[in-house]
Parts: C-alpha cells; structure tokens; sequence
C-alpha cells in the first residue's frame, strides 16, 4: 500500500470520528473511522517497517489531538447546536378570572385541547368527553391547578 493511501485512510478515518462527534449519533461512523484509521497505521507498519510505522503512528495522534481541539472549542459546539429559546408558557390560572360554571367560547377545535375565551382571557382548555368545533359555546366544568376542563353549552 503506498504512503499516499495510507495518509487517505487516517484521513477519512479521522473525518468520520469528528462526523460522529458532530454531526451523526450511532456509533457506527465512529467505529469505521476508527478502523480506517488502525488499518492505516498497521498498514505503514507492514509496507514500510518500523520506523515510518512509528512516524505515521506519531503524526496519527498528533492529528488526532489536534481533531479533537478543533471539534471541543467552544465555538464550534455554538455553529453545531440548537440555538432556539422556549416561549411558550403553562397555563396559569387566576381563579378570580374563571370559575366553575362560566360560559366561553373556542378558539379552535378541541379535540381533546385546544383554545377557548373565557371572560375575556385565553386560557388551553381540555375537553372533558366529547370533540368540541371551533366557535361552540363551552361551560367550565372544572379547575384543577392549571388545567381548564370544559364540555360544550347544551
């Protein structure tokens, strides 16, 4: 095998290990490219001896170091995750606002949630049996912490 294969082969080795560490969960392109990587250097020892063997092997983990510096900087981590904040919120229910037995009406179909005016608030509201059309008067059967249950006015 000539040197320039070899070289190729702890390249993409390496490739795939950031790959893994990056980008791929699994485990499985890690493993090729550490094996790519221990087919390279033993491949130095066979075709070339000892010697250049020793030398691919010390430029392998030279380059492996210096692999692993690049993918842990806190930088790339930053170009590489999820940046996105949560907006939203849990329902929170202020009982001098609603009460068992207040009428309102959908915001959108509930089926089983979805979202209703109740004296003038929005509040996320869960249908106690039934599926609920958007625009259908509701009635307020229960409160239980920040959970509204409603069934549909008869």
């Amino acid at each position: 095998m000539t040197l320039t294969a070899i070289v190729l082969l702890i390249a993409l080795g390496l490739l795939l290990l950031a790959l893994e560490v990056l980008i791929l969960p699994g485990l499985i392109v890690g493993v090729i490219g550490g094996v790519l990587i221990l087919i390279g250097v033993g491949a130095s020892y066979i075709s070339f001896g000892p010697a250049t063997g020793n030398y691919v092997l010390l430029g392998t983990v030279i380059s492996s170091v210096i692999t692993g510096v690049l993918i842990f900087r806190s930088g790339t981590w930053k170009k590489a995750s999820l940046s996105t904040t949560l907006t939203g919120k849990v329902n929170t229910i202020d009982e001098q606002k609603i009460k068992v037995g207040d009428i309102g009406i959908t915001l959108s179909r509930i089926s089983p949630m979805g979202k209703a005016l109740v004296n003038g608030e929005e509040y996320e509201v869960t249908s106690v049996d039934v599926l609920i059309n958007e625009n259908t008067q509701v009635v307020v059967k229960k409160i239980d912490h920040n959970k509204v249950l409603v069934s549909p006015l008869s």
